[in-house]
């Protein structure tokens, strides 16, 4: 019985330690994005910076095509995602001067908001939705 509790304990440490390290590695990413940058602001400082200023600049076409964008990514990570996104999205925007936020805004967006390593799944998922990304072919190299 003593032999059996132990390796029930021992199980038991390795899932809350592995669990414990999984939660930290996300705690240190996202702590990472609140420390602040050299101008005083933090990238997500930044973020909500960009979506508030381009509020009105959002038409229902591009938001539309902004859900279908962040689709593929998991539903626990899609709001933060949808965020993120949208804030590369606006940043075009509101660099170019645009009067709206276009379909070529967020598809350009997109592809910059996303990590070169997920570049595979990226344009899969572009041509599985028939969307034209090959003004931003150079993008992805």
């Amino acid at each position: 019985m003593n032999s059996w509790f132990m390796w029930f304990i021992l199980f038991w440490v390795f899932v809350l330690i592995t669990f414990m390290s999984i939660g930290g590695f996300f705690m240190f990413r996202k702590f990472m994005k609140v420390l602040p940058k050299a101008d005083g602001k933090s990238k997500l400082d930044w973020q909500n910076h960009y979506v508030e200023t381009s509020r009105h600049l959002w038409t229902d076409e591009s938001k539309a095509l902004l859900d279908v964008l962040v689709d593929p990514v998991p539903s626990p990570f899609r709001d933060i995602a949808r965020h993120s996104i949208a804030a590369r999205i606006a940043q075009l925007a509101l660099e170019g001067n645009a009067s709206s936020i276009t379909r070529e805004h967020c598809i350009e967006g997109y592809i910059l908001a996303t990590p070169k390593r997920d570049y595979n799944s990226l344009t899969s998922y572009l041509d599985k939705k028939q969307i034209d990304y090959s003004a931003y072919r150079h993008l992805l190299n």
